[in-house]
């Protein structure tokens, strides 16, 4: 591992750790760090432990672990394809999440539980139906980019009809949950979370060599010895699955898995692999953009309306210079 890339995961580590610092002592009220260290210990009891171990504990990890499943799995895809833009809120895989959640949420009058199964599950549908549409002798990258920019339009139209029939009482539930927010986590919602991470994670850290090689191209990757279609087919179902439960338990939060693999390539100028940078990325980005939502901003704002106003322009300039580059991710 070269220094360069040692002192840039140290560094995104580092970052992980102020964002769920920040995030645990300061609120509507301020807590001091040691009483933090010592609710995490169990020493606390009262309101600070409440506060701290009940709302905001829950609060980091859940932003913590979908702001890495979020990032793992954009970055995933991009370099599978070799496209920045083929990130999973780009090609439809959230949009299908999201209006299978909507839907629930309106139509069926389902919440909770129920929700982030039928959001996985469509999540996961979507995404073989984009695959099953761009094959033809194979699934290229531009063709499944394509398919599904298409997918994800028919998706949000049919989003933006449930909530022109939803019911005052559910709208503002529904339109919480596309906006992509950590506000009422819990505890509970960290586990599948993790375990995602754990399973679909540790599928794509272990094919990371094959995947680098990947970006030279088919012909060279196949060369090589790897083979392109097992290899394709893991990362494609661990990507959406990362995606598909980080998209469940908070909503598509916009941009963290479009950004995360393009900013971690430039912090390492292409020093090894992406996985593991993009996603300590992604934590951070989710971490730091609640933090702000929450106490530095006039009002509270979701996570998702914080990341979508700064991911924005950060899109564009990404776009511009890639082009004036004529480089990609």
């Amino acid at each position: 591992m070269g220094r360069r890339r040692r002192a840039m995961l140290t560094a995104l580590v580092a970052l992980v750790l102020a964002g769920a610092g920040l995030t645990l002592m300061v609120g509507q009220s301020l807590t001091p760090p040691l009483t933090v260290l010592r609710v995490f210990l169990g020493l606390e009891s009262g309101g600070e432990a409440f506060t701290v171990g009940v709302l905001r504990g829950p609060r980091v990890l859940v932003s913590a672990l979908a702001g890495m499943c979020f990032g793992l799995g954009g970055v995933a895809f991009q370099t599978l394809l070799r496209n920045p833009l083929a990130s999973p809120d780009i090609i439809g895989i959230s949009s299908g999440a999201s209006a299978a959640a909507v839907f629930c949420i309106v139509m069926l009058g389902l919440s909770g539980t129920a929700v982030s199964v039928v959001a996985v599950a469509a999540g996961l549908g979507v995404a073989l139906l984009i695959y099953l549409l761009a094959w033809k002798g194979g699934a290229a990258g531009a063709r499944l980019i394509l398919v599904g920019i298409g997918i994800a339009a028919m998706l949000q139209s049919f989003t933006a009809y449930v909530l022109t029939q939803a019911p005052s009482w559910s709208l503002q539930q529904a339109l919480r949950w596309m906006t992509g927010s950590v506000n009422g986590a819990q505890l509970a919602q960290a586990l599948p979370l993790a375990v995602a991470l754990a399973v679909f994670g540790g599928a794509l850290l272990a094919l990371r060599r094959d995947l680098e090689t990947l970006r030279m191209g088919e012909d060279t990757a196949a060369a090589l010895g790897v083979r392109i279609g097992r290899v394709r087919l893991v990362v494609i179902c661990a990507a959406v699955g990362l995606v598909a439960f980080a998209t469940a338990a908070t909503g598509p939060i916009a941009f963290v898995a479009f950004l995360s693999g393009p900013i971690a390539a430039r912090l390492l100028r292409r020093d090894g692999s992406l996985l593991l940078p993009a996603a300590l990325t992604g934590a951070a980005l989710v971490l730091l953009a609640d933090f702000a939502g929450q106490v530095l901003l006039p009002a509270r704002y979701p996570v998702g309306i914080v990341t979508g106003v700064l991911g924005a322009p950060y899109l564009v300039a990404l776009i511009l210079l890639d082009n004036r580059k004529g480089g990609a991710l």
